[in-house]
């Protein structure tokens, strides 16, 4: 199971290419060679760069919807729109597709974040825009945390 970690600030190139950051990749280790999936996030205007199998896992998930159910169509539609296999190429970079780089605002300058099993793509001023802000996060982690055991408790 993959823990992807850290942020690592990159660069866009003139033809939309980045290299995939040298500490991801020893992270992904076997991964790499099996591609990745690149979408649109469904809560803030970035990307998820899906590593293959856990792109696998949540469409399986996807795939489980009731297609008869007019909400579940509509997610599904939604979250699809737009999903793009990836490979890096000879030199170890990524192409991100111009509708999703318009989609996340990316321009040149950009930053990865390790998010356990999938990595997140953002321009680098709505990355920091979304990391200040006015959230509470002593809040935050009480009302999302505070139930879960310790690591004493297990």
């Amino acid at each position: 199971m993959l823990n992807l970690l850290g942020e690592y600030p990159s660069t866009l190139d003139a033809k939309s290419r980045v290299l995939l950051p040298a500490a991801l990749k020893k992270q992904l280790g076997g991964e790499v060679p099996k591609g990745f999936v690149v979408n649109r996030d469904v809560f803030s205007e970035c990307l998820v760069l899906y590593p293959m199998e856990e792109w696998n896992r949540t469409s399986a998930d996807v795939r489980r919807l009731n297609r008869f159910d007019p909400e579940n169509v509509e997610f599904i539609r939604r979250f699809l729109n737009g999903a793009t296999p990836l490979e890096l190429d000879a030199n170890g970079r990524l192409l991100i597709p111009k509708p999703l780089m318009s989609y996340a605002r990316l321009e040149k300058d950009i930053v990865f974040t390790g998010m356990g099993d999938r990595i997140e793509i953002w321009s680098e001023a709505l990355h920091k825009g979304a990391l200040g802000g006015n959230v509470d996060f002593k809040s935050l982690a009480a009302k999302v945390m505070g139930g879960k055991p310790q690591a004493d408790d297990r």
